[in-house]
């Protein structure tokens, strides 16, 4: 032991290259965290003609004191609001960090109060049929359109495997025993692909088998997550994505929504705080 009194050091630098000159490439991490910033809202000089917009906001801070995850989720119609009622009320909500698709006919955009949620129904050629504010973990639209046409364990198959295919047949083992035994109060089980030594016959094969879905979700809390619904019912696709764009986590879950989708009760809670608080100004 040295008694110098000086700590000793590591890490990257603090010790000759090798004799070869290879060093460690550490693969680059997400940089960038999103935090809350209190919404842009009017002054309250400016809000003439927008009492409906605040009569809304200030039912929805109510429910979402009382909300509590696991009750279903509370709907509030915009669809009739004017113009003027629905620029206050997108300026108090603002864009938050997930955002989600299904098909062409439904968007879906988490505000900065997390687990209130703007959803836009559209029709054929775009045009905005209804205009949705949800409160919950997750969009109960979005959940209902991942189970549409799904199927309730990953497509056997009944020919020969493909060249080039290895370990993809144990994981989907592994898969349909997880998807068989699933209910709503069973833990996430988590298949992580980038551990593995999978071949990329591999993964086509297993994309192949847990076949496609129609909902994409994308979250941008710290670097990029891309979820992807499959034709499986409660199988997911979930990648993470650092700033440069590579993937640095590959996963298959089995649950009903990634939890890094969801909001939790704690921000339902500060959400239900800030909107008061926005509020305020206009009393």
């Amino acid at each position: 032991m040295s008694n110098t009194g000086t700590p000793p050091i590591f890490g990257p630098g603090s010790q000759p290259a090798d004799t070869d000159s290879a060093e460690f490439d550490y693969m680059e991490m997400p940089e960038g965290m999103s935090t809350y910033r209190m919404p842009a809202v009017p002054e309250p000089e400016e809000t003439e003609g927008t009492d409906d917009a605040l009569a809304l906001l200030a039912e929805m801070t109510k429910t979402l004191e009382a909300y509590r995850l696991g009750q279903p989720s509370r709907l509030f119609d915009l669809t009739g609001l004017d113009n003027a009622n629905r620029g206050f009320v997108d300026q108090a909500f603002g864009e938050g960090e997930v955002s989600a698709v299904a098909g062409d006919r439904l968007q879906v955009q988490e505000s900065v109060l997390i687990g209130i949620w703007r959803v836009h129904e559209t029709d054929a050629s775009g045009v905005l049929q209804r205009d949705l504010a949800e409160i919950a973990a997750f969009p109960q639209a979005l959940l209902d359109k991942a189970h549409e046409g799904a199927a309730a364990r990953p497509r056997p198959n009944l020919e020969p495997l493909p060249e080039g295919v290895a370990n993809a047949p144990a994981l989907l083992t592994e898969l349909e025993d997880a998807v068989s035994t699933f209910t709503p109060e069973t833990p996430p089980h988590v298949i992580n692909l980038s551990l593995l030594p999978l071949t990329e016959e591999d993964v086509v094969y297993l994309d192949d088998r847990v076949g496609k879905g129609p909902v994409t979700i994308l979250s941008r809390g710290y670097g990029n997550c891309r979820i992807t619904s499959t034709g499986t019912r409660n199988v997911w696709w979930v990648q993470y994505f650092n700033s440069r764009e590579a993937m640095i986590l590959n996963t298959l879950e089995v649950t009903a929504i990634p939890e890094v989708a969801c909001a939790a009760q704690e921000d339902i809670d500060d959400s239900a705080d800030r909107l008061h608080e926005i509020l305020e100004v206009y009393k």
